[in-house]
């Protein structure tokens, strides 16, 4: 077998990439392997060059001496290759059960296929395609480095498998060689070495710019193409909306310094006063009721159902209301600032006017709901202060009633004057009983008292006495079984007392009614108003240079963390 000028071209090999060498077999070489592995004949090791100066790795040179020992160990490289052929039939399960039992790894497995393939064979497993190398001569477990495959891809078919397999054989089972006679050594000439190393530079860049454009693709594809569409749909088909700006406060009536004290005086005129009326008012603004209630007023469903607003953002013809709730919520934009306590809204539309219309309605929502809360707040702190003041008004009526009746039935207006009146009586009458004793006692103490006399003055002295008897009697008991005038002005006095005491808290109810009041007038709450919505004159949206931007800064970031990915995860999988 002869070798042809054109399989006499050089191969580079990396000065880092291992040899195989009578003293040095592979160490990740199962033992059972080299065991199994085929012996060298002496005429294989004579057909690698015995110094490099005979050749450029495992290629003589010419004319040289390796390049004689090469041809004549051509017909003992012929006879095995023959052998190899024959070896290379079907396999049987004694071969297979042999390989198998060494216990190979699934990595030296891929290793052995890939081998196989790279040689051209077919194998029909794993463990078939170890027994085919090997019976080639190949050692199946070899790692070729990128520079030797580089330059097999080079050599093209016309290179004899024959001279590969020489070069692969493991060194495991070769017996001791004599050393070969030493040769002149035959080195590179300096154009053949630079047009073997141009031929390769220029093999790396046609891989770097194949590798370069297919990033540029993928780029094209998954981060440029998507950012175009986007910047398509923004500047072109977005339909423009117009925002208007309001901003308002909820705000409370401020306590005198008096009424209020401590940590409550201190917050009364803050904005923490009013931070859940204020969160309450925002919530109202964002609900389905609001929403309810400006599509009736003033056709919202209706005007984001146009035929020229874009599909993005139009809505159907018979839309739910979820769906237009939604739309709702999109084109409104609140918040609410607690620093300051003050409700910032943007409402969007499709024409200046309608935002500036949706706008004031929905002003006019939050203020009704305000009054609502305030109006509420009053009532429940003037109930308990208005049902005191209408309790001591109705006692105050009954006790006053109680003192008419008892004036009326028994027929004493006042009893304190009946009762000095009848004591004056009482004094009167005493007086003159003591004239008519003094006077019985003059007309006595006469030598011949006049009879007469004596009897009108005793008369009188008895009339006097039974008068005040009666006088006296008629402050506790009476004849006629009617209550007396004790009795009488007892009742009165505790009926005027009563009233006088009904009365009184009548006074303080009232009085307890308008502090309520007063402090129910400062509880109320309104809104003041800090941005009125103006008309604006020019779209605040779309933004379409931020939100292309945006976008592809967005796809580019997909597009790394993916490949990111599945670069690692192939990384892993070959490993």
């Amino acid at each position: 077998m002869t070798t042809t000028p054109k399989a006499r071209k050089f191969r580079i090999r990396r000065s880092d990439t291992p040899q195989p060498t009578l003293d040095h077999a592979p160490a990740a070489m199962p033992q059972a392997r080299r065991v199994a592995a085929q012996p060298i004949a002496p005429e294989d090791l004579l057909a690698a060059p015995a110094t490099p100066e005979d050749g450029f790795g495992d290629l003589a040179l010419p004319g040289s001496a390796a390049a004689e020992r090469q041809a004549r160990a051509t017909p003992a490289s012929g006879g095995e290759a023959g052998q190899g052929q024959a070896a290379e039939g079907p396999a049987t399960p004694q071969e297979l059960a042999a390989i198998r039992a060494e216990g190979l790894s699934g990595r030296h497995l891929r290793m052995a296929r890939r081998n196989a393939q790279k040689h051209g064979l077919a194998p029909t497993s794993d463990f078939d395609a170890v027994r085919l190398l090997r019976a080639r001569g190949i050692d199946p477990f070899a790692q070729a480095g990128a520079l030797d495959m580089i330059v097999e891809e080079s050599r093209g078919p016309a290179a004899p498998i024959a001279a590969a397999a020489v070069a692969n054989l493991p060194a495991t089972t070769r017996p001791a060689q004599p050393p070969a006679p030493p040769a002149p050594p035959r080195p590179l000439s300096a154009d053949q070495r630079a047009a073997e190393i141009m031929k390769v530079q220029r093999d790396i860049a046609r891989r770097r710019r194949k590798r370069l454009a297919l990033m540029a693709s993928r780029l094209a594809v998954f981060v440029l193409l998507p950012t175009l569409l986007v910047a398509y749909y923004f500047y072109l088909v977005a339909t423009p909306l117009y925002a208007t700006n309001t901003e308002f406060v909820i705000q409370k009536a401020e306590s005198s310094a008096g009424s209020t004290g401590g940590l409550g005086g201190l917050l009364g005129g803050s904005s923490f006063a009013t931070i859940q009326e204020s969160i309450v008012v925002q919530s109202y603004l964002e609900s389905r009721e609001a929403m309810l209630r400006l599509d009736e007023e003033l056709g919202f469903r209706e005007h984001f159902s146009a035929p020229d607003i874009d599909p993005l953002v139009r809505l159907a013809p018979e839309a739910s209301v979820e769906d237009v709730y939604a739309t709702y919520r999109n084109q409104l934009t609140i918040g609410y600032d607690p620093t300051e306590g003050v409700i910032k809204m943007e409402m969007l539309a499709t024409d200046p006017a309608t935002s500036q219309a949706f706008s004031e309605a929905l002003i006019r929502y939050a203020e009704e709901r305000v009054d609502q809360m305030s109006q509420r707040l009053r009532e429940d702190q003037m109930a308990g202060a208005r049902e005191s003041y209408e309790e001591a008004e109705t006692r105050v009526a009954e006790a006053q009633a109680r003192v008419l009746a008892l004036q009326e039935r028994r027929g004493v207006l006042s009893a304190e004057a009946e009762v000095s009146t009848i004591f004056q009586q009482i004094s009167t009458f005493e007086l003159e009983l003591q004239q008519e004793r003094l006077r019985l006692a003059e007309i006595l103490a006469a030598a011949r008292p006049n009879s007469t006399r004596v009897q009108i003055a005793e008369n009188n002295i008895a009339r006097l006495e039974t008068l005040l008897a009666e006088l006296r009697g008629g402050l506790t008991e009476t004849q006629t079984g009617d209550a007396s005038l004790a009795r009488i002005q007892s009742e009165l006095l505790i009926a005027q007392a009563d009233l006088e005491t009904r009365q009184m808290m009548l006074a303080q109810a009232l009085q307890n009614q308008e502090s309520a009041r007063i402090e129910a007038n400062r509880q109320s709450l309104y809104l003041s108003m800090g941005v009125f919505p103006v008309q604006p004159d020019r779209a605040a949206y779309p933004r379409a240079f931020e939100n292309t931007i945006l976008a592809f800064l967005v796809f580019a970031g997909i597009y790394l963390m993916v490949t990111m990915t599945i670069t690692i995860l192939r990384e892993q999988v070959s490993s």
